[in-house]
């Protein structure tokens, strides 16, 4: 199937490792023009060194709005304008309801929130000028079932949530598709540190997980890849749960 991306210019976040690294190698085989970015310089040019394609790294923290706000120039400048952002960051410190201080729900929120409004009123005046763009937010399956003892990733991805929501509305009419995906379980290093290591998350998925196994993040690639294609177009405004059959609500 031809993706229609090919050459498209994408922006990539959290693309180091784990499931920001499986979507950008997707993006890549499709022939886009792949922007990496993370906080740490030497982790991307280590992926950048394993994705086939043209791709470039761009050292960039979530927590650094003014950082944030000249990224997607400077992606222009070497690969050019983005037509495809991909937001994705590693999630916030754990905790119950009352646990987490007021200043670690002020970095969970800047970091998951505000930087997500900065890189889309960043890059949303070129999508709408070339009637054309796709916004794909990396979130949890928590903003459909708040997970126990995660309560700040809860609270802030449904922020989040609520922003680009009311965004698709406004921008369909422009070509722009808003879309967000409900991760489950997925073999990241993130997981590995919840359960203590892989083989643990592993056994937990055995037990828990219709499909009887953890995600991997080429699988994650693959959805993402479809939901920034030309074919996707019509798709918009929706919450995708890709979590082998975990999430029970409708």
């Amino acid at each position: 199937m031809d993706l229609g991306i090919e050459g498209r210019t994408a922006l990539v976040m959290g693309a180091s490792r784990g499931i920001g690294r499986g979507i950008a190698g997707a993006l890549a085989r499709e022939g886009a023009r792949v922007a990496l970015s993370s906080r740490s310089e030497e982790a991307l040019q280590a992926a950048a060194a394993e994705i086939d394609g043209e791709v470039r790294s761009f050292a960039a923290d979530t927590g650094d709005l003014e950082r944030l706000r000249a990224l997607p120039g400077e992606v222009a400048d070497a690969l050019g304008p983005v037509e495809i952002l991909v937001a994705n960051t590693g999630g916030p410190p754990g905790g119950a309801a009352l646990a987490n201080s007021l200043e670690e729900w002020e970095a969970a929120f800047r970091s998951l929130v505000l930087a997500l409004r900065v890189l889309v009123e960043a890059v949303l005046p070129g999508m709408r000028e070339r009637s054309w763009g796709r916004i794909v937010n990396v979130a949890s399956s928590s903003i459909r079932e708040p997970i126990a003892g995660l309560t700040l990733s809860n609270a802030n991805r449904m922020a989040a949530l609520g922003l680009l929501e009311t965004l698709a509305d406004e921008v369909a009419g422009d070509g722009i598709t808003v879309n967000t995906v409900a991760t489950g379980m997925f073999a990241t290093d993130r997981l590995a540190d919840r359960h203590g290591s892989l083989e643990q998350a592993e056994s937990a998925a055995r037990e828990r997980i219709p499909a009887g196994r953890l995600g991997r993040p080429e699988e994650y690639g693959d959805l993402v890849a479809f939901l920034c294609s030309e074919r996707a177009g019509y798709l918009t405004g929706a919450v995708i749960p890709l979590d082998g059959g975990l999430l029970r609500s409708v």
